[in-house]
């Protein structure tokens, strides 16, 4: 796998906060989650109950994009990334490992008992206009 580029690690971690799109039919429908991101496996690590519309459309079309964005008015300012991937409710050892570093960045969630989803990250495509205008990075996973 290629390593995440430490711009778009640095990115990521600064910010807590992703709009996620699931597609079910041919209709989008967005949602946003708190996240913690495994630079390691280069995924998202995210709770959202099977019960909600997004979790629910995952399920069905593990298929999904999203965004992660510096809001700003700035236009020499504009950070941001947009991201494809794959989402999958982690089992085994996997579970045990995504749960304790999501209840890491977010301790407050286990009274809440979190259903922790995996998003793999097979694409990432990083805007920094402090690098230029229109400066894009992008990262893809090497099978």
């Amino acid at each position: 796998m290629n390593p995440l580029d430490k711009k778009i690690i640095d990115f990521i971690t600064e910010h807590h906060v992703l709009t996620l799109a699931v597609s079910e039919n041919n209709r989008p429908y967005c949602a946003s989650c708190f996240y913690t991101l495994d630079i390691e496996n280069a995924c998202l690590i995210f709770s959202t109950n099977l019960a909600t519309k997004h979790g629910r459309i995952a399920s069905e079309n593990p298929n999904v994009s999203g965004v992660i964005v510096l809001e700003t008015k700035k236009v020499g300012k504009i950070q941001g990334i947009q991201f494809t991937g794959q989402m999958q409710l982690p089992k085994g050892e996997d579970k045990k490992q995504s749960m304790k570093k999501y209840l890491k960045a977010y301790p407050f969630a286990k009274v809440m008992k979190p259903v922790v989803w995996i998003l793999q990250l097979d694409f990432i495509k990083m805007t920094d206009n402090r690098l230029g205008f229109g400066k894009n990075l992008i990262w893809e996973r090497s099978i």
